[in-house]
């Protein structure tokens, strides 16, 4: 349930609510917004029930939030929440692209993505080091290289880096390289990763799995909210349907549901949506029409040469096409970029 408090009620007042709950073995997490104060309190409802709490000073009314989630819920957080990485944003009023390699392949080949989509205007660098991949014979990525060259890229060319983590073994070491750690389609509901990843104070981005449903999702982020770490945007990916002419099946209407029930941002990455090149920047397009916080797309120098998913990596022409086209959307629907 929700706990909400009275304009004006002082810290005291808000730490002997949080104190009465931690009395009955019941969880507290504070949410500050510009004008109120919400205490969660996650437990057993009828132990809960048994404290006072709209009598307690600096209380102004209880509300049971009904969904299974419930810190991801717009009922516990109604604005929206930004997450930052680094100087860049996801949320309000920015839309953020997310762009870079699939994979870390060499040095030359991240430097070159990298200046290419910071001149075009992309906020954020994106690789994978480690790459999960249907085949143990694919290219599984450089490893613990590959996060050096990232950091490499980030000092060179200024630009904040997401990169996966697959393994909660992983995540103190990827943690030293990323500014922000990405959870993989295929990692939704490791829970143990999960845990992990919300204790610490990195920003996170989660991916939709691959057959999963919205509140599957939401559930998933919960994990990550409950284990302390609030900085947390999701990311609609395609799922796996019936149709075949795409490699997975964007879902447009996830962004508005989402949006509706979480306060969380949520980003798409239409590059795994569509698996093909020629259609990923109409889909960027109506990613932002839609109302999504912002993009992931793969690039590459040459994607007929790429070692991971060439077929849906831009070229730098392709990038700059999109992100001039993105521009005028923005500015059409009152977003920046």
């Amino acid at each position: 349930m929700m706990v909400i408090m009275k304009d004006g009620a002082t810290d005291e007042q808000i730490q002997h609510v949080v104190d009465k709950l931690h009395e009955v073995g019941a969880e507290a997490h504070i949410s500050r917004g510009e004008f109120k104060t919400i205490v969660g309190a996650i437990g057993d409802r009828e132990t809960i029930q048994q404290i006072p709490l709209e009598a307690l000073p600096g209380v102004e009314r209880v509300i049971p939030i009904m969904k299974p989630y419930k810190l991801v819920s717009r009922q516990f957080k109604e604005e929206g929440t930004v997450v930052r990485v680094g100087p860049a944003e996801l949320g309000g009023k920015k839309f953020t692209v997310i762009a870079g390699p699939c994979a870390v392949e060499n040095e030359n080949q991240l430097l070159e993505s990298a200046k290419a989509v910071k001149e075009a205007g992309a906020h954020i660098l994106r690789g994978g080091a480690f790459k999960p991949r249907t085949s143990p014979y694919s290219f599984q990525g450089l490893g613990e290289e590959g996060l050096k060259l990232l950091s490499k890229a980030r000092e060179k060319v200024g630009l904040p880096v997401v990169t996966e983590v697959m393994d909660p073994r992983h995540v103190t070491m990827v943690s030293k390289h990323a500014d922000m750690l990405q959870i993989g389609a295929r990692n939704m509901q490791n829970f143990l990763l999960l845990k992990e990843v919300g204790m610490q104070d990195k920003p996170v981005l989660l991916k939709r799995g691959l057959s999963s449903t919205v509140e599957e999702l939401l559930m998933a982020a919960e994990y990550i909210l409950r284990a302390g770490n609030q900085n947390l945007a999701l990311c609609e990916r395609g799922i796996r349907t019936f149709e075949t002419s795409t490699r997975n099946t964007l879902d447009i209407s996830c962004i508005p549901i989402v949006k509706r029930e979480s306060h969380l941002p949520i980003i798409v990455d239409p590059s795994h949506a569509t698996g093909r090149r020629e259609i990923i920047i109409d889909l960027a397009r109506a990613a932002i029409a839609a109302g999504a916080d912002g993009i992931m797309v793969e690039v590459h120098p040459d994607p007929c040469v790429a070692l991971c998913d060439g077929p849906q990596a831009l070229t730098f022409d392709d990038f700059a096409e999109l992100m001039e086209g993105l521009k005028k959307i923005a500015l059409a629907i009152g977003r920046e970029i």
